[in-house]
């Protein structure tokens, strides 16, 4: 009998502990957690090329926590409305100004692409410069002109480093699935206002080469110009030089004196009334 008792008493005491300890926990959450809180934020409806402008079918507006609001992003679809897209932007993902939206008047297209103090150059190649099409939208070359500078002999040389290429063609993104082979004459190129004049007169004064360099490699080492002669050194087999000859150099002739002028002499001969004098010398 108080064996049973004492079982039962301990059962209860283990469903009150139990009841308590889930009570205290339903408490504490609603406390700290509280009601969640949604706002509403501008995504994207479909996949978006660089250069687009912005439509009403373009966008949609999804809710999320508060918290999870990326900075810039908007809450009213009228504000985005009108702004070109100057990066790839994925179905759903969110609209920032400053990472894939121009500013409000910017405008779409090329022109959206290029920030504030820059310019957008376009360079004639052929299809080994443009890489066969490898250099696409997002890239980075080098520029190398190849001309004479008056010398008479080609020389070679870096114009411009680690430059951003902005256009390949009439094509302004690489695409959202991933880079695909384009071959086009104009490439245009994402410079300041002074390599824009560099880049000028070397398209004016010599052949233009594109260098394609990995993203990562930001380097700006500096690179001598090449010359032509500087192909063939070491191409040919250098001549043996000549031994030198040492020529014994020859006495000066001495000038001889001229010989004195003989001695003459004077014999006179009387011959009656006639006198003749005769010259005798030694």
């Amino acid at each position: 009998m108080n064996r049973t008792r004492l079982l039962f008493i301990g059962v209860l005491a283990l469903a009150l502990g139990a009841f308590a300890s889930a009570l205290a926990y339903k408490v504490l959450q609603s406390r700290v957690a509280g009601p969640v809180q949604l706002q509403p934020v501008v995504v994207a409806a479909s996949d978006l090329a660089v250069g687009t402008k912005l439509q009403q079918k373009d966008i949609r507006s999804v809710n999320v926590p508060a918290d999870a609001l990326p900075p810039g992003g908007f809450r009213h679809e009228e504000k985005v409305i009108g702004r070109g897209v100057v990066l790839p932007v994925a179905q759903g993902e969110f609209l920032i100004a400053g990472k894939n939206l121009a500013a409000a008047n910017a405008g779409s297209g090329l022109s959206s692409l290029i920030p504030s103090g820059m310019r957008a150059v376009s360079v004639r190649v052929s299809d080994i410069s443009a890489m066969g099409g490898f250099i696409t939208p997002g890239s980075r070359v080098d520029v190398l002109m190849t001309g004479n500078p008056g010398s008479g002999e080609a020389q070679a040389m870096t114009v411009l480093k680690n430059v951003a290429v902005l256009a390949n063609g009439s094509r302004l993104d690489h695409g959202l699935l991933g880079p695909e082979t384009q071959n086009s004459p104009v490439i245009t190129l994402l410079v300041s206002p002074d390599d824009a004049e560099r880049l000028a007169l070397a398209m004016a004064q010599g052949r233009i080469q594109l260098a394609l360099r990995n993203p990562l490699d930001t380097g700006q080492e500096n690179v001598a110009a090449v010359s032509l002669r500087s192909l063939y050194t070491g191409s040919q087999r250098t001549a043996a030089p000549t031994p030198a000859v040492h020529v014994k150099p020859k006495p000066a002739p001495v000038a001889q004196a001229a010989p004195p002028p003989p001695t003459t002499y004077g014999v006179e001969v009387i011959k009656g009334d006639k006198r003749d004098v005769t010259k005798l010398s030694d």
